[in-house]
This record gives C-alpha cells, structure tokens and sequence, in this order.
C-alpha cells in the first residue's frame, strides 16, 4: 500500500484541516493533493526526491500527499534554515524538485523549483502510484544516534506501522470525531507522522494554527474543540508560563495529551494538572522508528519520570556494555525491532551498519525496566542536545565554529537549565591575539546553521580538557569542567 492511501481513505465531507486561511474537508484535500502530485509527475522522474520547503499549512499537506500519490519520495526540510545548511542537505539528495511555500524559495542555483501554489493548479494526476512496503516515502534529516545530520530512510511499511501501531494502542488511539491541534513543525517526525499522519488515518480534522504562538494556540484549542494535542515540553511549559492570559479552562475540551522528543518532568506534569486540569503522557522515540515506541498512555495513572511500555508489535531490549541483556532495574542500552524500524541511512551505509546490527537498532539510549515493563529513561545518547524537542548534535556546531578564522579550537556541550530544557554552550579557544566576542560568533553562525543550533553561552578557556588519546572529555565541560581538568582518561 501506498502510504497515502491510508492518509486520503474516505474522501468524503467530513473536515479534514483547518488552517487560518482554510477549511478542506477530506475530498477536497485529495483533489488538492491530487493537482500537486500532476504537478510532480510532469516536473519530475519517477521516484525522484522532491523538497519540501513550507510552513506549516495547507500547502504542506497538499505538497506532502501530492508527492507520495505521484510514486516520489518527500524531502521535508526546516523552511527556517540559513541557505547554507539548505544547501548541504540539498548536495545529499540532490532533490529532482524542491517545491516551495509562500516565501520560501531557496536563493540556490541549479535547484529546479515551483511553488506549491503553482503546483495545486496543475492538471490532477490520473491515479495514485502503487508501492511497496520495502520503497522509500520519506527522507528526513536527524542527528540520528551517532554522527552528523544524515538523512534516514523512512519508508511506506515503516510509516504505516507506526501509525498502525497508535491505533492498536487504546489510550493512544484517535477517532474519527477527534480534533487535534498541529503545534509542532511538520518537517520534523513528530510534526509528519503523529500529528498529520494519524490524524489523517482516524479520519480526524487537524486545526493547525501557524507559527505557534501560546495564547492564539489555546485560543484555538477552545474555539474548535480540539480533543487531542502532541507537544514538545517547551511548548507545554510556555503555556504554563502564560496561564494568566489562556485560562484555566482552555485545555477543558482535550482528552489526550502526549510529549516526547524530550523529558517532561514530574515538576512539570504536576504544574500541567494543578493549572489546566491537563494530563500530560509521555513517550519515547525517534526518526529511526518512525518515531513512536513507547507511551505512558496505557494506564489508568502517569508514573512520572517513566516513558512506559513499548507499542504493540515493538519488541525492546536493554543490554549493558558487554551486549547481555540487563536484569529488571539495572541499566541498559535500549535495542529495537519492529516493522516500524528504518532501513538506515541516505548514502551512509558505515552509520547505518554502526546503529543497525543484527536486526536490531541500536539507539545509544539508556534506560531501566521495572517489573511491569515499563521504562524509565536515565541517560541518552551522550553527546546529543535537545532544544525545545529539536536535536542539535555537537559535531554540526563545532564544525561551523571551527572555520571562524579567531578560532582555534571549539567543543560543544548542552546545559541543563531551571526550567528543564537545554541550551547550546560553546567551549572556544581562541587563536593567540584574537579574540572574537559573543555578537560576532552568533552573527558568524547564523548564515550557516539553524537558529535553534547557535549557541545560548560561549565559555572561553585556554585549552580544553582531553583524554591521553586526545579526545575531548565533554563529560568534564557538561559537569561544568575547567579547561584545566585533570587529564583522565574517559
């Protein structure tokens, strides 16, 4: 099955999305997504990878199905990114076609290009492409558990199961008289596959409300009666943070909350219940699994610090350093399997076969199992930092510094802050004679990474703390190391 078959069964009246700009009902949104998949064909080769540069929107979605109805493989990118790290990604998949939303045209040469609005005027195409289970759907850009940003292979089978997955799953489940609220960016897993494509699958009508803003989100959340909302933390927390404004009964109509791609906390579950009356479940996954594994939503109560048991049809291993499984309450690396586990890598068959070894994906993860199954995170990956539910890996920022012509030497490290979130900070040695101030750097940065990327403090120290092998020791700079650090070995 092609996947949008699943997202544009029954194309009846029923409400499909409501943007500001629009109210599609489910027929109309396949007509929409049908004109863009004409589009695609007659722009394109069969099978090609098409860009994805939009905001959250109608056009999104149109350009989304349209590019999987047409047989190719959707590119979502951050429509926010500096051209310089757009161009990187579009050097990876040299892309057939990038189609662009409303001032989102990339200034990059030799990049065919349309605008979706362009696009959904086409000539509809005359039948959906067949696809198989094992053929690519989606390629999207993620840290992943090891390295640089790499594009992972998400395909039709891996982006059906999981949604299958939800809907075997009775607390996580959504109906067709659900209405969800779309918060989070839709070029991210989260955003494409929980928010869009299950609510799509159910039936149910999606408000997305643009560029989150907390009162006008909670605003919408009221007028619609929106039943079911998937945040990041620092979403749930910047609501807390404007309760004044919002009201405690702007959550009244929502009857599942989810969080992941962070830690929630208990402080801040307890704020969320005390405020709003809002249950908060947590989970857990990534790109890789396409991304939900596990969720607290299966319970009649939340067990705070747990991301629970693993979906049905997921199968979970915890194994310690040695690669033997790990005894109920003893720590361990969490190992999956499932239908829903990508294939690996664009291009990149050496990290592939570093986080995919004998059938299992090895997600650099650790945590514990309590005798009920369920899990409780202790560590991650780490090196990785999460921004407000965005991954930032060090290696990325650390090279972008790296080619400032004061800088010597750079590590990077996240920091946890107050409130529960983290922020990039920048260990910097600077060249002898030359030091360049904070503005200078952030100014530096901003035409070569992504906002969320830069970072928040730059710390500069004359050298940085170092294995006898030479490696930096990043746990020294996270516990707050000095540059003079004893030089033990890691």
């Amino acid at each position: 099955m092609n996947l949008v078959e699943l997202l544009l069964a029954d194309p009846s009246g029923a409400t499909a999305i409501v943007t500001p700009t629009a109210t599609w009902s489910r027929s109309q949104l396949a007509e929409e997504a049908s004109r863009v998949a004409g589009a695609v064909e007659a722009n394109s080769a069969p099978e090609a990878r098409i860009v994805i540069l939009a905001d959250n929107g109608e056009d999104f979605i149109a350009a989304y199905l349209g590019i999987l109805l047409a047989g190719r493989v959707a590119v979502p990118l951050n429509p926010s990114a500096p051209a310089a790290e757009l161009a990187t990604e579009l050097d990876v998949i040299e892309p057939g076609l990038v189609l662009c939303g409303n001032g989102h045209v990339p200034p990059l040469p030799e990049v065919a290009r349309m605008e979706i609005s362009t696009a959904r005027q086409a000539t509809p195409s005359e039948a959906c492409t067949p696809r198989n289970p094992e053929d690519i759907a989606v390629l999207l850009f993620t840290s992943g558990t090891a390295g640089m940003p790499k594009a992972a292979i998400l395909t039709h089978g891996n982006l059906i199961a999981n949604i299958r997955q939800v809907q075997d799953t009775a607390g996580l489940a959504m109906r067709a008289d659900d209405v969800g609220l779309a918060v989070l960016p839709f070029f991210h897993i989260f955003g494409l596959n929980v928010v869009i494509g299950l609510a799509l699958a159910s039936r149910a009508a999606l408000v997305i409300s643009g560029t989150f803003h907390p009162v006008r989100s909670a605003e919408s959340i009221r007028t619609h009666g929106v039943t079911v909302v998937a945040a990041v933390p620092a979403i749930y927390r910047t609501w807390l943070d404007h309760r004044a404004e919002i009201g405690g009964d702007a959550f009244a109509t929502v009857r599942l909350a989810v969080s992941g791609a962070a830690e929630l906390g208990g402080v801040l579950q307890g704020a969320l219940v005390e405020n709003f009356g809002l249950v908060v479940q947590e989970g857990y996954g990534l790109t890789e699994a396409s991304p939900i594994v596990t969720t607290t939503a299966i319970g009649s109560a939340t067990r705070p610090g747990s991301i629970g048991p693993p979906l049905p049809g997921i199968a979970i291993r915890l194994v310690d350093k040695d690669g033997l499984d790990a005894v109920s309450g003893d720590p361990g690396e969490i190992l999956i399997k499932g239908p829903n586990v990508f294939c690996g890598y664009w291009n990149d068959r050496e990290q592939s076969e570093k986080v995919l070894r004998d059938g299992w994906l090895h997600t650099g993860d650790i945590a514990v199992r309590d005798d009920d199954g369920w899990l409780t995170l202790v560590d991650r990956a780490k090196d990785l930092i999460i921004v407000s539910g965005f991954n930032v890996y060090p290696g990325e920022v650390e090279l972008a510094l790296a080619s400032h012509a004061s800088i010597e030497a750079v590590a990077v490290v996240g920091e946890r802050e107050d409130n529960g979130n983290e922020r990039v900070v920048a260990y910097v040695v600077a060249k002898s004679g030359s030091l360049p101030s904070p503005i200078e750097l952030d100014q530096f940065l901003r035409s070569r990474i992504a906002r969320y990327k830069i970072p928040r403090d730059y710390k500069f120290v004359s050298e940085l703390p170092q294995t006898f092998a030479g490696k930096v020791l990043r746990r020294a700079l996270r516990a707050g190391g000095r540059a003079d650090a004893a030089q033990n070995p890691e």
